[in-house]
């Protein structure tokens, strides 16, 4: 098909990370506008289309692109070229180091690219975390976000019928959860460094957060638009490529690509210990066992939610073994008995865990003599 009849090219680039010495980002080349989960335009058949489109996508190979850092003299250009599925990645010298005692906060890149005779630019988020420890690592799926995938196809059918079917908007949060990260974030630490006049600013929790999903690089759009309309702390996801195969679908897989990722993180941030957030239905607790093993002193703490499966054969001796390395490992159903694990983390009674867990009593001036609890807002 001619140039002409398609799409302009768009790059939608993922949130990246560096530490002091590297950059790691990447981004997708796609003739297709950015998706826009509007809730007021929501309707099943409309809501369908936009899904496919995500899955469907007509990706743009052999694209060169450019990533700036910095202006002026200090500028510096390194160029990536698109693969066959769109992706280009960059792996590069980070600018000027980050000294070890600032907090996290959000520096900005510069893409540009051409799309016929028309130079175009994108602006690209980089997570710089600084010296702050811990930081969180976090599943996804039924750990924010409610799939109900509890074992069989027929649940993970019900699934793709609600990422194809509903919006981001209108997909249940794991009650709790907005408190209980905004919790563990403590305060926001920074809104953000170098922004575009005009652009998006992120704020930066106090411990940065970095999240794993074994969900297709196709949902990042619709999962950071989800963390965004519940307040949840934006931070890089660490997602798949997607193919049709038993290494992607199968259990396994999901507990393979958690396990390499924790493994980047914790060389990639050798001097940073880790608080650990997921589920059991997707072999978190063996990925997360196993990186205590394999990186002692690192985990602060690990928190499991769980989900009402009957519990698996070594999930007990697993959590022996966690317990005898000394890391603190909590289990419970939902987020509102969390401030016992947040407390033993040290982020309790007199902080802001603990007024964004647990209720408040206070008289309600609605029915003098009476009192009701209130939650305190996560901020």
């Amino acid at each position: 098909m001619p140039d002409l009849l398609l799409r302009s090219i768009c790059l939608h680039p993922f949130h990246g990370y560096r530490n002091a010495e590297r950059l790691r980002l990447r981004a997708r080349a796609l003739r297709a506008a950015p998706p826009d989960f509007d809730a007021t335009r929501a309707g099943r058949w409309r809501t369908l289309r936009l899904m496919a489109g995500q899955y469907l996508s007509r990706e743009v190979p052999r694209l060169p692109v450019r990533l700036e850092l910095g202006h002026g003299v200090a500028r510096t250009v390194h160029e990536a070229t698109t693969d066959d599925e769109g992706f280009a990645v960059w792996d590069i010298p980070a600018p000027v180091p980050q000294p070890p005692d600032l907090s996290p906060r959000w520096e900005t890149v510069t893409l540009r690219w051409r799309d016929g005779r028309h130079e175009r630019r994108s602006t690209a988020f980089v997570l710089a975390p600084g010296a702050a420890s811990p930081a969180i690592v976090s599943d996804i799926d039924d750990t924010i976000i409610e799939t109900g995938i509890t074992g069989g196809w027929r649940s993970l059918a019900r699934n793709w019928r609600r990422v194809l079917l509903e919006r981001p908007g209108e997909r249940l949060l794991v009650p709790g959860a907005d408190a209980f990260y905004a919790a563990l974030g403590s305060r926001s630490a920074d809104q953000g460094h170098g922004g575009v006049p005009g652009g998006t600013r992120l704020a930066a929790p106090a411990n940065p957060v970095f999240y794993i999903s074994s969900s297709p690089w196709n949902l990042f759009p619709y999962l950071a638009a989800f963390k965004a309309g519940r307040a949840l702390p934006p931070g890089p996801m660490l997602l798949r490529d997607w193919g049709f195969n038993r290494a992607t679908l199968g259990r396994s897989g999901h507990g393979a690509h958690k396990r390499d990722a924790l493994r980047h993180l914790a060389a990639f941030y050798p001097d940073l210990a880790f608080i650990l957030v997921g589920d059991d239905t997707q072999d978190d607790l063996p990925a997360f066992g196993a990186f205590v093993e394999e990186h002692p002193g690192r985990v602060r703490g690990i928190f499991i939610r769980t989900t009402g499966r009957p519990p698996r054969a070594a999930d007990g001796p697993l959590a022996t073994a966690i317990a005898a390395a000394g890391v603190p490992l909590w289990q419970g159903p939902d987020y509102a008995a969390a401030h016992g694990f947040l407390e033993m983390l040290g982020l309790g009674a007199d902080g802001p865990a603990h007024r964004a867990l647990v209720p408040d009593h206070r008289p309600d001036p609605s029915s003098p003599g009476t009192s009701a609890p209130i939650h305190a807002g996560a901020s």
